[in-house]
């Protein structure tokens, strides 16, 4: 399969793929490639075995330490003793077999397998094939709403955006574009690129497969998620401890006895005898029974409160968390577009509280036009979702704050025309037939909706927009940005012709902020963190500017300037000085991380001797969700992967049921 396929023309890879876009692969080189490569698909999870739960119930030394003393027992003549013993093993390992086994099949019920397919050219004829049939130099079709089944390097493109939430933590769909980019672009930077398990969510494309099944990035990231090694818990290792310590007792005392006796003039067989029998009562038959009792209770109390953990040692594991490494994108925040702020001539409006201010003509007309240049759709009812642009979604909720519609709307300004958003000039027209004419909407970047206008709509009307204005309304746009919001202009004209220009002397409305806003349980959840004496470290593959201000809106940091830690800066693990480790030890905060650093920066801490919990719901946290000592995943927005990986699922998604579940 082709070598770093992004930094490449997408004609040298055809070339390299022996595929011409325009006819596809022939049926018979298909089946030959798919004997060669395999199906598409990734390496099915293995499922815990009812066997498999029993067998582990045993695999403890404290078990085996007493299965000895009953052999030892029934050998000796103790038959009471040996019976008695047997009946504590057998009766910790049913409360544990079944405790445990509830615990994995409800996990196990929240795993979902669709079939997917994929539009595919072949023969010169287009078919929709199962995904699993795909193989590289395949030629896919792509439109918004399609699930990307393989990764894929860009043809075509029109107008077309991906939502890698899941593979990169960025909450906002990326533009995506068939020029190369830079050999070393990081995965969420890789702009000519498509990968298995992300979404188109506009526009339309053409692209080659050049990476099926484990060779994808989702496959690599699978792959990791196999080599890291589950971690002992803490009482798995205090009781291994315990059990090598007990053996030494036993013998000690064992070996003290018939030596004592024997100086004395015992009888040596008595003596043996003897020493056997007080080793036997000197192990602790009930402990395993008690301590399996204890847990099993805590797992069920923790169910109750949105907790499902899936092996009884984990409870305990949770319990001496001293840090929580999160993810950022649906764990501290909403995973969702929101509109928070904008920007108008009169100043700024706040839409951050319940009630919304009363709508004024500029509001109004800012909203307004936010409505109509729009694409997504809201549902009819409380129990639909929306669909559509997350970005789009945000801006429709907010205009129904105002009651503003685009049914409504369109209803008194029919749609008659739509300059779909083009990623060149990074903006959007839609133009609506009104009894005095043609009105455009215009909504996109802020620099370009900027550039283009010639006025600005004021309280006392449009005023012209000299360059001394113009400047400050880009300083506005910087001062939003900074803020982590992600921010769009939006403007209008009227024209007399359907056929004129839509990016020629419009009129700046304002400013439109969103953001992915913060979970309102996490801030007070965090607070008790802190008081508990538990580090909480936010990893995420999103901006660094992004990561502060989210951070600092839950209270993880309050300075503004508060430093992050780039993906880009972290070196592996065995190349760390001592300093960098003790600086990357007290960070709080992390961006632009890949799954792999993940893994390193999870394994820093525990090398520190700390317990380590790691919360996340994307593909891209899977492998740190097994290397932790603890894997935590959502259980509403989090992907499969993510929740096959973990220890524990949280079925409300809510931090705040993390600190319930470690006070538990």
């Amino acid at each position: 399969m082709p070598s770093t396929p992004w930094a490449r023309p997408w004609e040298a890879l055809a070339a390299e793929l022996n595929v011409r876009p325009e006819q596809g692969l022939s049926d018979e080189e298909a089946a030959a490639r798919l004997r060669r490569y395999g199906p598409n698909r990734l390496r099915a999870h293995p499922r815990r075995s009812a066997w498999h739960i029993l067998l582990d119930q045993f695999k403890s030394l404290i078990v085996a330490l007493l299965a000895t003393a009953a052999l030892v027992a029934f050998l000796s003549g103790e038959t009471l003793e040996g019976w008695a013993i047997v009946a504590v093993l057998l009766i910790n390992a049913a409360i544990g077999f079944a405790t445990e086994l509830r615990a994995v099949r409800s996990m196990e019920a929240l795993f979902a397998f669709d079939r997917l397919t994929a539009r595919v050219r072949r023969g010169g004829h287009v078919k929709t094939l199962p995904a699993e049939d795909l193989v590289p130099g395949d030629v896919v079709l792509l439109e918004g709403g399609d699930l990307v089944t393989a990764d894929l390097r860009l043809v075509e493109a029109s107008k077309l955006q991906a939502d890698e939430s899941a593979l990169t933590g960025e909450s906002i769909p990326v533009g995506k574009r068939p020029e190369p980019v830079a050999e070393d672009a990081p995965l969420a930077e890789r702009t000519s690129m498509l990968y298995k398990g992300t979404a188109v969510t506009r526009g339309s494309g053409l692209a080659l497969v050049v990476a099926t099944g484990m060779a994808t990035e989702l496959g690599r990231i699978s792959a990791l998620v196999a080599e890291a090694e589950d971690e002992a818990t803490p009482l798995e290792v205090r009781l291994q401890r315990l059990g090598r310590r007990l053996i030494w007792v036993t013998l000690g005392i064992a070996a003290a006895v018939v030596v004592s006796g024997t100086l004395t003039g015992k009888a040596l067989l008595l003596m043996v005898e003897t020493g056997l029998a007080l080793a036997v009562a000197a192990i602790p038959e009930g402990l395993p029974i008690v301590a399996t009792i204890a847990l099993a209770r805590g797992l069920r109390q923790m169910a109750r409160r949105n907790a499902l953990i899936n092996r009884l040692a984990s409870v305990e594991t949770l319990g001496a968390t001293g840090v929580i490494c999160t993810d950022k994108t649906g764990t501290l925040t909403e995973n969702r577009m929101t509109v928070t702020r904008l920007a108008l001539a009169r100043g700024e409006v706040s839409l951050e509280a319940d009630a919304p201010p009363e709508p004024d003509p500029l509001l109004r007309a800012a909203l307004e036009v936010a409505v109509l240049c729009n694409n997504a759709t809201l549902p009819d009812s409380a129990d639909g979702h929306p669909s559509g642009d997350p970005l789009e979604v945000a801006l429709l909720e907010a205009g129904a704050r105002f009651g503003l519609t685009h049914s409504a709307l369109t209803a008194e300004a029919p749609e008659i025309r739509e300059e779909a958003f083009d990623p060149d000039v990074k903006m959007m027209a839609t133009f609506h037939r009104q009894p005095d004419g043609v009105r455009v909407a215009v909504k996109g970047a802020p620099e370009p909706v900027i550039a283009a206008s010639t006025h600005v709509l004021t309280g006392d009307g449009p005023r012209p927009l000299d360059e001394a204005t113009r400047r400050a309304w880009l300083a506005r746009n910087q001062a939003l940005a900074a803020d982590g919001l992600r921010v769009i202009a939006v403007a209008t004209r009227t024209v007399d012709d359907v056929r004129a220009a839509p990016y020629e002397a419009l009129t700046l409305l304002g400013l439109i902020g969103m953001e992915d806003p913060p979970r309102r349980d996490v801030r007070p959840a965090i607070q008790q963190c802190r008081q508990a004496g538990i580090r909480v470290v936010m990893i995420t593959g999103d901006q660094p500017v992004t990561a502060r201000a989210v951070a600092r809106a839950v209270g993880l940091v309050e300075e503004e300037d508060a430093p992050v830690i780039h993906g880009a800066d972290l070196e592996p693990l065995d190349a760390l000085d001592e300093a960098t480790r003790r600086r990357l030890l007290d960070a709080r905060l992390f961006a632009r991380v890949s799954p792999a650093q993940k893994l390193d920066l999870i394994a820093l801490h525990q090398q520190n001797g700390q317990v380590v919990a790691m919360t996340g719901d994307g593909v891209n946290d899977a492998p740190a969700l097994k290397k932790a000592d603890i894997g935590i995943a959502m259980g509403q927005r989090g992907t499969q992967v993510a929740r096959e990986a973990a220890d524990m699922v949280l079925l409300d998604d809510a931090f705040s049921t993390i600190v319930a579940a470690i006070e538990q």
